[in-house]
């Protein structure tokens, strides 16, 4: 399990800027993803297995039949899950239009910043020790 903060900005005509803590558990495959606020109130819990997914926010849940598709329509970004969970671990595992810098992660940090498809987004994560 890895906890901490993240951001993600994503430019263009209408930039969106959203961060939260989180806990992150399971496997590309079988997961889940808890978004917290600072204050510590759950904001969204994401659950995926194959086939399916699910984002619950509040009284909502919003299901798709995958993690990618599920993410890029709540946070109108696809986020690279499985390259994440290596990226955590240290892997420089390639995302189609990602670049990752782990060269901070030894202090826990991770900076991914996607140029394809537009618009761009920036991922940063600071890890908890």
């Amino acid at each position: 399990m890895w906890t901490g903060r993240l951001a993600l900005q994503v430019q263009g005509d209408e930039a969106q800027s959203f961060s939260a803590l989180f806990e992150l558990r399971g496997s590309p495959e079988h997961g889940e993803l808890v978004l917290s606020s600072p204050l510590g109130s759950t904001l969204a819990v994401l659950r995926w297995q194959p086939g399916e997914a699910a984002l619950q926010t509040g009284q909502q849940t919003r299901q798709a039949t995958s993690l990618d598709a599920l993410l890029q329509d709540a946070a109108g970004s696809r986020i690279p899950v499985a390259a994440l969970f290596d990226w955590l671990q240290g892997i420089n595992t390639p995302a189609a239009g990602w670049q990752v810098d782990l060269s901070a992660l030894p202090e826990g940090r991770v900076l991914a910043q996607r140029s394809a498809p537009p618009p761009p987004a920036t991922l940063r994560i600071a890890l908890s020790r």
